[in-house]
């Protein structure tokens, strides 16, 4: 009997043992789940080794900006040769025109009459001319003969000159009356279209006064406005991708045609023509266009991705792993190129620093972080 009370006791204290242990152990559960829960201890980040890039030196394409206005390479404004009544206005603002098209007529009444009156003129100076040239013939016979002076036959002499001289003016007199009757009908000088018509039939008008504007609309040119420290990087012949106001995402080649040899007026900018064909006429004078040039890559610079580069409240930033934590860098940035997609790194980096290059969102300085080369399926991407 007392052997089975002591096996009792014993199942009893065994028992009591492993209940305590349950307890310690549940009790340790929670603590490690509560120390695990707990806001300063966060999960480690990890990031693949794709995720990170290292500043490396890299020569960069650079583009020069370029902005102007289209305006046509050949535009005229056609101004009156005369002075006189518009009968007559053949074209309007759109048409298109050839070269030699009639498109204005004056009134013609008075220049008719003016014509007459100087061929009649010029008749009565040629019989003129023809009497003192008799005259003067007549005279030197009965000089010879000394029929008459001296005196006498210079005067002759003298009344031929004056004869020829009249008859001169006379013929240019005429010749500038039938250049006015002529120029009373206007003719297109280059083929084009009519950008604007400045008068309208029955106006009176004086001598080089507008009458129309025609603009060729084959050949396009942009004028931009270049600091004057870019020009001896630029050459005529240069390849220059466009867009045009308008147009939408179609792009546009153009090529540098001229350079101004002088700064303009009260800039230190240099005027840089730009030739863009246009042969189906879609460009017009006075679009706005923007543009860049391709330039000579340079020395090799610091660089980095130009996905790494954030930008805050007007801060350029990158995120970066240092001794274990991220970290967040303010960085000067310089130029980019786009086609590599890369940027130029002012600030002082040391090369050796993982830079996140992926768009990672909700990331904190501080946060305990580390670069792997394969990490499992989990991502350390957060949203």
């Amino acid at each position: 009997m007392a052997g089975r009370f002591k096996r009792r006791h014993t199942l009893g204290i065994v028992a009591a043992v492993l209940i305590v242990g349950a307890l310690a152990g549940s009790v340790a559960l929670r603590a490690s789940k509560k120390a695990q829960d707990a806001p300063g201890a966060p999960p480690t980040l990890e990031f693949a080794a794709a995720d990170v890039a290292f500043v490396e030196p890299r020569s960069l394409t650079r583009w020069l900006p370029l902005s102007g206005t289209l305006q046509p390479v050949d535009q005229t404004t056609v101004k009156a040769k005369v002075s006189g009544e518009i009968r007559q206005v053949t074209v309007r603002e759109g048409e298109a025109v050839k070269a030699g098209q009639v498109i204005a007529r004056f009134d013609t009444a008075d220049l008719e009459a003016k014509l007459t009156d100087r061929i009649g003129a010029l008749e009565a100076s040629r019989a003129q001319l023809a009497l003192a040239e008799k005259t003067r013939a007549q005279n030197q016979l009965l000089l010879k003969q000394k029929f008459i002076s001296q005196t006498a036959y210079d005067a002759s002499e003298s009344n031929l000159s004056v004869t020829q001289g009249t008859l001169k003016s006379n013929e240019a007199q005429t010749q500038l009356a039938r250049n006015a009757l002529r120029d009373a009908v206007v003719a297109a000088p280059l083929t084009g279209t009519v950008a604007k018509r400045h008068v309208q039939p029955g106006e009176k008008v004086p001598f080089d006064a507008p009458l129309i504007t025609i603009v060729d609309l084959a050949r396009m040119e942009l004028q931009a406005m270049v600091p004057a420290n870019d020009i001896p990087e630029l050459r005529v012949g240069m390849t220059v991708d466009l867009a045009i106001d308008g147009f939408g995402d179609r792009r546009f080649t153009g090529t540098i045609d001229r350079i101004n040899p002088t700064t303009e007026a009260g800039t230190r900018a240099i005027i840089v023509f730009i030739r863009i064909p246009n042969p189906d006429s879609e460009l017009r004078g006075g679009m706005f266009g923007t543009g860049k040039v391709t330039l000579a890559a340079g020395d090799p610079v610091p660089t980095l991705p130009a996905i790494a580069v954030r930008t805050e409240a007007g801060q350029n930033f990158v995120w970066a792993i240092e001794s274990g934590k991220l970290t967040r860098r303010i960085v000067t940035v310089g130029r980019r190129d786009d086609t590599a997609g890369r940027v130029e790194i002012k600030t002082n980096l040391p090369k050796d620093i993982p830079i996140l290059a992926a768009p990672f969102d909700n990331l904190k300085a501080g946060a305990p972080a580390l670069v792997r080369a394969s990490i499992s399926t989990k991502s350390a991407r957060t949203t």
